[in-house]
């Protein structure tokens, strides 16, 4: 699949503060893949096409600042919360209850906040090396919202030096980058388009003010399914596993430690899909 085949997928949801682009394919069970920083929905190309096969309703969004949706001004337009609330009114848009919720990175922000907003909405988390709690989550880069930062963030727009930053991100966020051109100018089209706002506020807030979900977690009563990279150099699951096993209630079974680093969704795509087809049926 090429990026233009991706965007033709397609479509769009008008906001107060512009446009939200997601892809809704199938018909059945609804699953939501949700993306973090600095990707989008093309992060999930590989998955949610057999998702749908195996008979899902599969809603891949582009989260305001990230891929084909809008990048408004306004620095607190990308608050975690925010975000949330966009998420909650493209599912009723499309009048959907309930869903299992796939999230990855720093959709682990956006959906803990979802949690805080309307914990029914989710039927079931699937959690694919996301943040968490703190003790698990180094960043590569912490900022604030200065000139430096924006500095650092708009070299990500101009070609050069996205081409070099971008092969530093998958070197360090893949045991093997096979990534071909196609795959990689998925991934930089948005960015050489400008769309640096989301990641801006990621790396100069979020990053050295990460918000505490310790109290959340506990309250939570959703089935979860781990999938995590085990060589992840951004998010570890090792220092938070026992805490977050503890407050999710989630079985051994349930947790999967696997040959991978941080781009699981490009590293394992088919294991991604199988086990989660498998925990869905035995829910």
């Amino acid at each position: 699949m090429t990026y233009n085949e991706f965007k033709t997928k397609q479509k769009s949801l008008r906001l107060p503060e512009g446009q939200l682009a997601y892809i809704d394919e199938g018909q059945g069970e609804p699953i939501m893949l949700l993306h973090g920083v600095p990707t989008s929905g093309w992060l999930y190309r590989h998955i949610f096409p057999v998702l749908v096969k195996k008979g899902y309703r599969v809603i891949v969004p582009d989260m305001f600042g990230f891929g084909s949706s809008d990048s408004p001004k306004g620095y607190d337009k990308y608050h975690e919360k925010h975000q949330a609330q966009r998420l909650l009114k493209l599912m009723e848009h499309l009048k959907i209850d309930e869903w299992t919720h796939m999230f990855h990175d720093a959709g682990g922000l956006w959906t803990w906040e979802l949690l805080k907003i309307q914990p029914q909405a989710i039927k079931q988390l699937i959690i694919l090396n996301t943040i968490i709690l703190k003790s698990g989550f180094t960043p590569p880069m912490r900022f604030g919202n200065n000139f430096v930062t924006k500095f650092m963030i708009s070299l990500y727009s101009y070609r050069l030096t996205n081409g070099m930053l971008m092969k530093g991100l998958f070197k360090s966020g893949l045991l093997h980058n096979n990534l071909s051109k196609a795959d990689i100018e998925g991934y930089k089209t948005p960015l050489l388009k400008g769309k640096i706002k989301g990641m801006y506020y990621f790396f100069s807030k979020t990053c050295h003010n990460l918000p505490n979900y310790s109290a959340l977690l506990p309250t939570l009563k959703q089935p979860a399914l781990v999938i995590w990279g085990k060589h992840d150099e951004f998010l570890k699951w090792e220092p938070q596993e026992d805490t977050i096993k503890h407050a999710l209630q989630i079985k051994n079974e349930n947790v999967h430690s696997i040959e991978g680093k941080h781009f699981i969704q490009e590293e394992v795509p088919e294991k991604i899909i199988k086990l989660t087809h498998q925990f869905i049926q035995k829910q």
